[in-house]
């Protein structure tokens, strides 16, 4: 996979490979102490219905991706959906 730096992901929209739009990327967490990523912070669109996601949602209301299931990054973040 290419080297994509963090600042260029901001915003970007996050896309199921279904073709489903999810939402926005808000943020990203790590471990710290290792340096890995661990999921991907979704702010999901309004029509997107979270009862049928399966994502944890946060007390915010946003999902949490594992960055497991990301497939690409190009104009969209497409994960395995």
């Amino acid at each position: 996979m290419v080297d994509v730096l963090a600042e260029n992901l901001s915003g970007k929209s996050v896309m199921g490979s279904d073709g489903t739009e999810l939402g926005m990327l808000y943020n990203i967490t790590m471990n710290v102490k290792s340096g890995s990523l661990n999921d991907l912070l979704v702010s999901p669109n309004e029509e997107f219905s979270a009862s049928d996601s399966q994502f944890q949602q946060d007390d915010q209301g946003q999902l949490h991706v594992p960055v497991s299931r990301v497939q690409a990054v190009k104009d969209y973040i497409v994960i395995d959906r």
